[in-house]
């Protein structure tokens, strides 16, 4: 714990996973690198849903979406349970001033969120045109966090979470959803290095090279704020923490249990704990952020928090690893229900309902990637139990749940994951879940198709 409390920012974006150079990608991202070099990198890092609302909830909450009740999208109605506490609201209560910039994406109502300063308007998108989140754009919100950091607009210690839209996949001319070329500088598609879980074709190259431009936005708009603490004085006061909130936006990753749809970057640093450089392989959910950052400033972690704090590991101190994380759908843009455990070797999707294998939101779907997906492979059933080997097939091509060698491990897992359902009474032991007020009824399936059991 800091001698003093640091200031803390918190710094998150849409659809990046762990997209980055600093994670082994061929995309240059200098400045999260750096910070990655002067901070620490966590290998490991993984969300608790495939989806906007539902992770940021948990990330705000340290709590999982069925415990916090954002089981689905904000815009689409779901709401945190009216007793639930985030972040800042816990900052505060520890002396904190607390500042909401850009994006959002967890209540319709930001009053409901406690921050005492509100930035930015349009928090929450209502929709994907380019017009409305031009507000939330990196560079935008950049230069607003930058403004507020020159003329010390803040009593000392204060939190900002700060939300950059990228990179959102918008909607563009004869319904492609795309990301926005004509605002966004666009890469060679010859020379990009294939996604490894995906078929290595034309359109999908198309759609990767126009991503790199929000990655690169996403990155300068990183630079601008560590440049702007650096030119301040405060970078050695300040707490910085970037993160997403699943993976990429394309098929078999977005709005899906596999590791590229769950897979997230953490990289913090934090003057004398998070300042070497270091690069931490344990398993981590991003329901441990909220725990550590309390515990980093010396904040009282709450009772019924379902993450668990990672501050000893920062602080060279006896840390008992994580053995599993779990992760979770219920509603996005129709019913989508899936468990799932992940250990080291192992993961385990348990699904609820007949829905594709290869899931597609609405935005992917109508996407060149999607498009291409759908020719390659088609959309099969999703099977009622999946087990991969993580060391053997790291890809998640291959489903050995029927294998004679791995029943132990499915019964196992099974089990594992049956008894943290229980242990946080997820409703969908008790049936399939209704949607959200303003959900599509034509998206919820009929009772008697379903896989429950």
């Amino acid at each position: 714990m800091a001698d003093t409390q640091p200031n803390v920012l918190l710094i998150h974006c849409h659809d990046l996973g762990r997209y980055l150079g600093c994670y082994g990608v061929d995309v240059e991202t200098p400045r999260i690198d750096e910070l990655a070099d002067d901070g620490a990198l966590f290998e490991n890092h993984f969300v608790t849903a495939p989806q906007c609302s539902p992770s940021r909830g948990s990330l705000m909450t340290g709590r999982y979406p069925h415990v916090n009740g954002l089981m689905g999208l904000a815009h689409g109605s779901w709401e945190l349970h009216e007793d639930e506490r985030i972040l800042p609201q816990y900052l505060h209560d520890a002396g904190y001033e607390t500042h909401l910039f850009g994006l959002q994406h967890i209540s319709q109502d930001t009053d409901r969120l406690g921050y005492d300063h509100v930035h930015s308007e349009g928090n929450l998108y209502p929709g994907v045109s380019p017009a409305v989140h031009q507000a939330n754009r990196a560079r935008n919100v950049a230069d607003v966090v930058s403004t507020f950091l020159e003329k010390r607009a803040f009593d000392a210690p204060f939190f900002a979470s700060i939300g950059f839209f990228e990179l959102h996949r918008v909607e563009e001319e004869h319904g492609r959803f795309g990301f926005d070329a004509d605002y966004y500088a666009t890469d060679d598609p010859d020379e990009i290095r294939p996604l490894p879980y995906l078929p290595d074709r034309r359109g999908i190259r198309l759609d990767l090279a126009e991503m790199r431009g929000m990655v690169y936005a996403v990155d300068e708009a990183m630079g601008t704020i560590l440049d702007c603490l650096a030119d301040t004085g405060l970078e050695e006061e300040t707490l910085v923490a970037f993160t997403t909130e699943h993976g990429i936006a394309f098929p078999r990753a977005k709005g899906c249990p596999y590791d590229a749809g769950i897979e997230a970057a953490l990289v913090m640093r934090c003057p004398g704990l998070a300042d070497g450089g270091d690069r931490y392989d344990e398993l981590l959910s991003n329901v441990d952020v909220l725990p550590t950052l309390l515990e980093c400033v010396g904040a009282d972690v709450p009772d019924g928090i379902d993450g668990r704090s990672f501050y000893p590991l920062l602080a060279d101190e006896e840390y008992e690893e994580r053995e599993q994380l779990f992760a979770e759908m219920s509603w996005h843009d129709m019913y989508n229900p899936f468990r799932a455990i992940r250990t080291h070797r192992y993961k385990y999707v348990r699904n609820f309902w007949h829905l594709p294998k290869v899931y597609l939101s609405s935005d992917i779907f109508a996407s060149e990637a999607g498009r291409e997906v759908r020719e390659e492979y088609g959309i099969p059933p999703r099977p009622y139990e999946e087990l991969y080997d993580l060391q053997d097939d790291p890809q998640e091509d291959v489903n050995v749940v029927k294998e004679p060698r791995y029943q132990d491990v499915r019964v196992d897992l099974s089990r594992r994951l049956h008894e943290w359902m229980n242990a946080t009474d997820d409703p969908l032991l008790d049936g399939p879940l209704p949607p959200g007020d303003d959900d599509e009824i034509s998206a919820w399936p009929h009772e008697e198709s379903s896989t429950h059991d």
